[in-house]
């Protein structure tokens, strides 16, 4: 059973999304630069004050698979869901301390990715290849989830108008919007996200608090929520004999997602697009308002919970098309009037939009700088190399939407699980390289290579259907996160190599940055 089609909510959806259609195109306007030069179009001319920065970021890392994903993982599997809120407590430290170093030797040096700032820290072009290769595969899933996120809105709005496009069938509505989004990044560059995640932002928060007001009252309380939950669900299992059991997992899963989430490309060119150290240093002390509202959406799995909508045949559909998450556009279905429907389904489907187009940005940054540039055509003008990014944004985009119209949408999940494990491996050459240029570049590459196998090899070892693997110290059977074991390794081998490698070395090693060029 289809739900019925809601002109009202599709009504108020429109024009949400016709708002920001505008503000996507206008945004060329603001704060007009020379989009000619790839600082301009893929930094934003690194002139977004605190304000906007925080707009930015928020947008960029609170992402439309999170306010699906989330509440999905607790209204699924339970508590274990939790570990989002320490995690995102977690790295606004790490934002405090490390990135502002990063952000003073990139705008020192020009660096617009962290694979230049690799390549210019260690004078290595493979080290540097690694870095950029890594954060462009890892991305390219994260593009394709927040495209499962529209198609999530448009099934809750009942729209169903598809279209054949050489010889596959695509979701008209689908469609349109990777077209908006495509148009208005290639044409403004960091500047329509930037401007659009202000309404998203606003559109998030107010759906938010109109969730924890209203649906806790039409629901008797969160008393009877939380009453509604199974005692398994609510908190981590008992630690079991011989081992750690959840809550070794659940750390690990904390810990691992805090270290990555920074090395991802959109992370990075959030950063550097800000105006100075000191506006990093403002949002890492102002960014926990987020993690304040992560932790309100995550309830909203236990509201759906307590509301029963899985056993509601008007869901039915939905929840057999895309599973537990389902759940949040279910509870907004049941719980809201057509119009707030509307508000919030706009909310979530432009919430897509602002780290899609963060990302694919991203990416193109990466390719033209580490890529075009260093191997292809070194000699290319500004224009050139601004054009190829332009260029190369909309092939990644392109790429996230094949990905979710021909693979199944679990792919896409297990990419995207893959694409954190093979991210972190990159924080030896990116995080340690801002405070030693001890570690040798071969090592770091060895190492890199040996923690992405290790990774890779752990998940396939659980069919790709979870990333927490067992691992046995002591006598101990130690739950934990893939990425953290394999950093570990990682960083063993980076270590043990570099040790070997200096002593064998003849010489001091390039290096273009100097300790001033940090502070």
């Amino acid at each position: 059973m289809r739900p019925p089609v809601d002109a009202v909510a599709i009504a108020v959806f429109a024009v949400l999304f016709g708002l920001v259609t505008v503000l996507g195109f206008f945004a060329a306007r603001w704060r007009r630069g020379d989009l000619d030069q790839l600082h301009e179009w893929g930094l934003g001319g690194r002139r977004f004050g605190t304000l906007i920065s925080w707009f930015l970021l928020g947008g960029d890392l609170y992402t439309a698979y999170t306010f699906v994903a989330l509440p999905a993982l607790l209204f699924g599997a339970g508590a274990m869901g939790f570990f989002a809120v320490p995690y995102c407590i977690a790295i606004w430290p790490l934002l405090f301390v490390v990135f502002p170093r990063l952000w003073s030797v990139s705008h020192r040096h020009g660096y617009v990715t962290a694979a230049d700032f690799v390549r210019g820290r260690f004078g290595s072009r493979t080290l540097a290849l690694t870095v950029a290769v890594t954060g462009i595969v890892a991305t390219m899933p994260y593009i394709a989830l927040q495209l499962v996120g529209i198609e999530v809105v448009i099934a809750a709005l009942g729209l169903h108008l598809s279209v054949n496009v050489a010889g596959v069938t695509v979701e008209l509505p689908l469609l349109i919007a990777f077209v908006i989004l495509a148009a208005y990044t290639y044409t403004s560059g960091l500047r329509a996200p930037a401007m659009i995640a202000v309404v998203k932002d606003l559109l998030i928060y107010g759906t938010v608090l109109a969730v924890v007001i209203v649906i806790p009252v039409q629901l008797g309380g969160y008393g009877h929520i939380f009453a509604s939950v199974a005692p398994s669900k609510l908190i981590l299992p008992a630690l079991p004999k011989g081992g750690l059991g959840a809550q070794s997992a659940y750390a690990t899963l904390a810990l691992g997602s805090a270290l990555a989430l920074f090395l991802y490309p959109h992370s990075v060119t959030g950063i550097l697009s800000s105006s100075g150290r000191e506006v990093v240093k403002r949002n890492a002390v102002a960014m926990p308002l987020y993690a304040v509202a992560l932790g309100l959406i995550a309830l909203m799995g236990y509201m759906a919970i307590a509301a029963g909508l899985q056993t509601m045949p008007a869901y039915a559909e939905g929840f057999k098309a895309f599973g537990t998450n389902y759940a949040v556009p279910a509870l907004l279905l049941h719980s809201f009037p057509s119009w707030m429907v509307g508000v919030a389904l706009a909310a979530i489907a432009i919430g897509a939009l602002v780290p899609a187009a963060i990302m694919s940005i991203a990416s193109a940054n990466l390719f033209t700088r580490n890529v075009y540039k260093e191997y292809i055509n070194p000699n290319c003008s500004d224009a050139q190399e601004s054009r190829i990014a332009k260029v190369a944004s909309l092939i990644v985009k392109a790429g996230g939407l094949v990905f979710i119209i021909g693979f199944p949408q679990t792919y896409a999940i297990v990419l995207q699980l893959l694409g954190g494990i093979w991210i972190i491996q990159t924080l030896p050459a990116v995080m340690l390289g801002l405070y030693t240029r001890w570690l040798h570049p071969a090592a770091l590459t060895l190492g890199w290579l040996t923690g992405i196998a290790a990774g890779t090899w752990m998940a396939s070892t659980l069919s790709f259907k979870s990333a927490t693997y067992v691992l046995h110290v002591a006598g101990l059977a130690v739950p934990c996160y893939a990425a953290v074991s394999a950093l570990a390794l990682n960083l063993l081998v980076a270590a043990a190599l570099s040790a070997l490698f200096n002593l064998a070395s003849r010489g001091p090693r390039a290096d273009a940055t100097t300790a001033e060029d940090y502070v």
